[in-house]
């Protein structure tokens, strides 16, 4: 089974300054391949079809740097949207039904993320599956945890399980919030009050690489993983 897929690479990476004054942070490296070509790698490998890429600041660099490769791209030049509005901006690209979104800001080791959730969607029982990792072994994470998992694998919020950057949602009822830019998190409460919102634990490593010092350690990561 396929799924689409939506990359969000429109940040600005301000936590991630110097190294962001001249270069979006989607491209820069991490052990030597850039962050956004290590999220395609998944995308590619998991089989995702299509797969979109959002792009803002310093977007025409991304837009080379893809160049030649069956990318779709969904400009927020005009409009930083954030995760939610930039995926229902991004919606004609993507196709009707549950689309996976993936944060190319993280650094993965173990199995490939996209396809366990894949594996794990039951569109049954879920509106949204996230990829979720445990705090003390979310490397680089600044802050607390995001989310608790009960028995059946449901999420609430506040816990110990920290939002890793993948999922599978459906993006349904993104029509009905209103506004231009907002964040997924928004759908998620909806979801989340209906039961509807279940986890995935990503048993392997995982890093945030939202900031300079971050990088050894996700590279220190790569090569103990």
């Amino acid at each position: 089974m396929t799924k689409p897929l939506m990359i969000f690479a429109a940040g600005l990476g301000t936590r991630m300054r110097p190294l962001t004054d001249l270069k979006p942070k989607p491209l820069i490296e991490v052990a030597g391949i850039a962050l956004l070509d290590r999220a395609l790698m998944l995308g590619h490998d998991a089989g995702a079809q299509p797969i979109v890429v959002n792009t803002h600041y310093l977007g025409a660099q991304i837009q080379t740097h893809l160049d030649g490769q069956d990318i779709a791209i969904s400009d927020e030049a005009g409009e930083l949207l954030d995760t939610g509005g930039g995926l229902r901006k991004a919606l004609p690209l993507l196709g009707d039904g549950p689309v996976m979104t993936l944060n190319p800001d993280v650094v993965w080791t173990g199995a490939n993320p996209l396809a366990g959730l894949i594996a794990a969607w039951d569109g049954d029982r879920m509106d949204a599956l996230l990829a979720v990792v445990p705090l003390d072994r979310a490397t680089a994470r600044k802050g607390g945890g995001d989310f608790s998992v009960d028995a059946a694998g449901r999420i609430s919020r506040q816990g110990d399980f920290v939002y890793a950057g993948a999922q599978i949602i459906r993006p349904d009822r993104l029509s009905d919030i209103p506004g231009r830019a907002f964040s997924l998190n928004r759908l998620w409460d909806l979801m989340i009050a209906e039961g509807r919102a279940h986890a995935m634990i990503h048993t392997g490593g995982w890093c945030d690489v939202g900031s300079p010092d971050a990088i050894p350690l996700a590279e220190a990561m790569l090569l103990h993983g």
